[in-house]
């Protein structure tokens, strides 16, 4: 245990010290507050709306910026350190692949989590302050949000190492990692939806809300409408409003888009090493 925290504090300092790190708070706290006020602007009403509605909106902002954020920042984690050669004097120390890959995930981890706290909590605690709303109520939501952001940036980390691991050029691994991002953010609903309208209601009706749960994106749209009460839930959403989805299923569907792309990792990073 603790040379897998000697390994994430290290990767923690180095995190500190990416322009990353700065640009991600200041760009989560701007979003917060942008939405919170300006949010109703085109209704012609300024300020703090509704808590559902800023909500909402920041998770499909989230879904755009939290995961290509976290593949940035982790797709160079194994490549990067193979390439300029520390990868194999690491090896040399008394450190498994498993502790030297959960201490990286664990400091990069936290990074994610770090400028979430900051970068939505201040926000929040700013909307409490200079607006008439249900305190109690604000920091409840923001803070299940706040998890489940940084739930999401874990996840697309754990992606980013298979991608890291896999390859042997930064180049490439940047192209894969670009390509991931679009593929769950941008693709995935728009096939999921061509293919339930060409379909025309002959899929097992039971089934198609699980379909949502192949994406880590969706599952996390979906917690966010669960925790903030939302009856109704827009593009393809829609067919999870009625299915058999449940805040404890989906939590443990996230946590397993962690484990499972970490457990592949793992088990490339031996395949690898046996191989050299």
């Amino acid at each position: 245990m603790n040379k897998i925290l000697i390994v994430a504090q290290k990767e923690f300092r180095d995190g500190l010290r990416n322009r990353w790190t700065g640009a991600i708070t200041v760009i989560f706290i701007l979003m917060s507050l942008g939405l919170a006020y300006f949010g109703s602007a085109t209704a012609g009403v300024l300020g703090f709306s509704s808590l559902e509605s800023t909500l909402v909106s920041l998770a499909s902002l989230c879904v755009m910026l939290v995961p290509l954020i976290a593949l940035m920042l982790a797709y160079n984690s194994f490549v990067g350190e193979l390439e300029q050669g520390t990868l194999l004097l690491l090896m040399t120390y008394p450190l498994s692949s498993a502790q030297l890959l959960l201490g990286k995930f664990t400091g990069q981890a936290a990074i994610i989590t770090l400028a979430s706290v900051l970068g939505f909590g201040l926000p929040a605690i700013i909307i409490c302050l200079v607006s008439d709303v249900d305190v109690a109520s604000v920091l409840i939501a923001f803070s299940q949000f706040i998890v489940l952001a940084s739930l999401l940036g874990w996840v697309f980390i754990a992606l980013a190492y298979i991608i890291s691991i896999s390859v042997t050029e930064k180049s490439k691994a940047a192209g894969l990692a670009l390509i991931v991002w679009f593929l769950f953010v941008l693709v995935f609903d728009l096939v999921l939806m061509a293919i339930l309208v060409a379909s025309e209601g002959n899929i097992n009706q039971t089934l198609v809300p699980f379909l949502l749960w192949v994406n880590p994106t969706d599952v996390f749209r979906i917690l966010v409408y669960t925790i903030i009460g939302a009856e109704n839930y827009s593009g393809v959403l829609q067919i999870a409003e009625h299915g058999a989805d449940g805040t404890a299923y989906l939590f443990a569907v996230m946590l397993l888009w962690v484990a499972l792309p970490l457990a592949f990792s793992w088990w490339i990073f031996n395949k690898k090493e046996l191989s050299e």
